[in-house]
């Protein structure tokens, strides 16, 4: 029995330094601090009740994100992931299955407000949202940020393989003529506003005839469509799948980072992302909290995490895209070659061909529809 004893204790104590070392190297990647009362509050929870759970996008976090704010504030992260607006907000509407943060696109968010899906935060809470460059607080969609804190932010383009095209691309209207294959993504809003603004329409019209017509427009350049994909296009491309895809700008940055940093996959140099010369949507994801969140106050500690400028130089600089948090900017986090490349950072040029789509309201549904017919006469 001393034997016993003395063989479990050995096991605690190994346990209790690893968490420990895990500890510390959560903390030697940032000065954030898990607040007392958060603290103090997971102790008071059950065991097995220690989690917060986050629905996400997929390749949308660093390595560390997750398990570094698990082991500074005691709880396990959990992830699923969605593949675009439509899916989270389905999941949603059949009611909060516990998940305790969500990441809706700004053209998403008033419709969430107003189907009751999402929660007001308390920026209090939030200390770090003073980090957020000013320009980006007090969306249109979320005046005020009573819902909302933004998260990253991109573009959405063309990725291309090189040497499957036989050379570089730098518009739409190449994407169109293309003989190979080419793969769309699955929004149907930002597909259709795509297709209004380069018929030189607005492209948050609520004119059914107007929304046809960009239909009509995409199917007659529709022929070379292999595949309509969620949020996985980069994959699609990598596999050799399609040579061109819709998608946004930090999932095809990071298979050029993959080709890049690992010389085995023969890659290199092989794949790019442009903006097109004819212009592109800008777009906002956001951290929010949805109805019946089970854990609201980790939730908001959660945040107040992601918004450190480490904490978020660290994702941006791992998926390529945007970071909101001038902080971090100012103090030189963000990795250089992606701070200086207009395709991931718009110069002024490159940022007024830029537009922004927006909530339609009951509009939506002439979208999906048509979207649902386009899909269908193309046979995907």
């Amino acid at each position: 029995m001393a034997r016993l004893r003395t063989l479990i204790l050995l096991l605690l104590i190994t346990l209790l330094s690893g968490l420990t070392v895990n500890a510390q190297d959560a903390a030697s990647r940032t000065s954030w601090t898990c607040p007392p009362e958060i603290v103090e509050l997971v102790q008071s929870l059950p065991e097995n009740d220690r989690v917060l759970n986050w629905y996400n996008w997929t390749t949308y976090e660093a390595e560390h994100t997750r398990a570094d704010f698990g082991e500074l504030c005691g709880v396990t992260v959990n992830q699923d992931n969605f593949g675009s607006n439509e899916e989270l907000i389905a999941k949603l509407r059949q009611g909060n299955p516990g998940y305790d943060l969500v990441v809706p696109t700004g053209s998403s968010v008033e419709q969430m407000v107003r189907e009751g899906l999402l929660q007001p935060i308390d920026l209090s809470k939030i200390p770090n949202f003073a980090n957020i460059s000013e320009p980006l607080t007090n969306p249109s969609y979320d005046v005020g940020n009573v819902y909302t804190v933004p998260y990253q932010w991109g573009t959405f383009g063309i990725g291309y393989n090189r040497e499957a095209v036989g050379g570089d691309i730098s518009s739409w209207e190449a994407m169109w003529n293309y003989s190979g294959n080419v793969g769309w993504i699955e929004d149907p809003h930002a597909v259709l506003g795509l297709a209004l603004h380069l018929m030189g329409e607005d492209p948050n019209t609520t004119d059914p005839d107007l929304i046809g017509a960009a239909r009509d427009y995409l199917l007659d350049r529709g022929g070379n469509v292999r595949t309509i994909h969620n949020d996985d296009g980069q994959e699609k491309l990598l596999s050799g799948e399609v040579d061109i895809v819709m998608e946004f700008s930090g999932d095809i940055f990071q298979i050029m980072d993959g080709c890049e940093s690992n010389p085995e996959q023969n890659c290199a140099g092989k794949f790019n992302y442009i903006i097109p010369v004819e212009g592109t949507i800008r777009w906002m994801d956001n951290l929010a909290m949805p109805k019946d969140a089970p854990h609201p106050e980790l939730a908001l500690a959660f945040m107040d995490y992601i918004l450190d400028a480490q904490v978020g130089a660290d994702i941006s600089n791992y998926t390529a895209y945007l970071t909101p948090n001038q902080k971090a900017i100012d103090e030189a986090l963000i990795d250089e070659a992606l701070l200086s490349n207009p395709s991931v950072y718009p110069d002024e040029e490159v940022s007024e061909r830029l537009f922004d789509v927006s909530d339609l309201g009951e509009a939506t549904r002439l979208y999906n529809d048509a979207w649902t017919e386009l899909k269908t006469l193309l046979g995907q």
